[in-house]
């Protein structure tokens, strides 16, 4: 069974589709990246899943349990970090946790747990006005713990952290499905952690979900790239601007973008042969796997394109 499945999530605001027809399935034990830019409907609909607005049309089950018919029972499978953290700085870390926990009726003993999920045992007695912002975020996802929830929806965890905070967190939300027993869905704007921290992605762009898999597959089958080290970039992009691919530069050198379908042993084949037979020296040619920016720029170019045909 799917932590979380969406059929036709539709949320409408006066006449605009925030988040629309969205149909989603996050597997179990994954940390599932959900991603778009700001105003995408990211945030919305992980509001929609905790039952803090109603969609306007479609369904959405969490653990099994019908968000729609039965929203404080989908709310109690999830454990939800959303915008502010919404701390009493002037109290500790475990006083904090401790209003949380009496308000759901738990008992004592989850403080300490939840707590050493997020390596933060010997800080819990710490004033939260004393904690760094990582530390917030730590304790803010040990606050969503809180009662083992088997679903965490992390909404942008990273903002605000420094390079070393963000490595920090990134190596955290990569060991929680095993520490905490959890699936993750993890809202982000920031492709390139993303693609180190998650299983499973789902791309959202202006509302609708234009892409969603294992990350890995992905990579290795949306769309192959073929990477090119030539002695004569110019001359090398003349001699195969006539082929239909796309051609672009990054610090590893050319980059050849293949069609979804192309078998990129022969396009190589095809594209070392040209470029020999036209005087490019050719140090190195292989395929690569597409890098989650460019199966993000590809997916939202192909929704963009349909919207403006219909």
């Amino acid at each position: 069974m799917a932590a979380i499945e969406t059929e036709g999530l539709t949320r409408i605001f006066g006449r605009r589709r925030v988040v629309d027809a969205v149909s989603m399935c996050v597997p179990d034990r994954a940390v599932y990246g959900f991603l778009g830019r700001n105003g995408a409907g990211k945030t919305t609909t992980m509001k929609m899943l905790i039952g803090l607005l109603r969609p306007t049309s479609g369904g959405a089950r969490v653990c099994g349990v019908d968000v729609v018919r039965d929203r404080i029972g989908a709310a109690r499978t999830i454990g939800a970090l959303l915008e502010a953290h919404g701390f009493y700085v002037h109290l500790t870390g475990r006083e904090n946790l401790d209003l949380t926990r009496r308000m759901l009726g738990l008992p004592a003993t989850e403080i300490d747990r939840v707590l050493e999920v997020v390596d933060m045992l010997r800080d819990g007695g710490r004033r939260v006005s004393d904690y760094s912002l990582g530390m917030r975020q730590r304790l803010g996802i040990a606050r969503a713990m809180l009662g083992a929830p088997p679903v965490l929806m992390l909404d942008e965890p990273t903002n605000g952290l420094d390079p070393d905070g963000i490595a920090d967190m990134r190596r955290f939300l990569r060991a929680l499905p095993e520490r905490a027993g959890a699936t993750v869905l993890l809202s982000s704007h920031l492709l390139g952690e993303i693609e180190q921290t998650a299983s499973h992605v789902g791309i959202i762009h202006e509302g609708r979900l234009v892409l969603e898999g294992e990350l890995a597959r992905l990579k290795a089958e949306l769309a192959p790239e073929i990477g090119l080290r030539v002695d004569d970039a110019d001359r090398a992009r003349a001699v195969l601007r006539g082929r239909d691919l796309t051609l672009v530069e990054d610090a590893e050198g050319l980059v050849a973008r293949l069609r979804p379908g192309d078998d990129h042993d022969i396009v190589s084949a095809a594209l070392n042969r040209d470029l020999i037979e036209a005087g490019v020296s050719v140090f190195a040619i292989a395929p690569r796997a597409r890098s989650l920016e460019g199966i993000y720029r590809a997916a939202s170019a192909i929704a963009s394109h349909r919207q403006e045909t219909v």
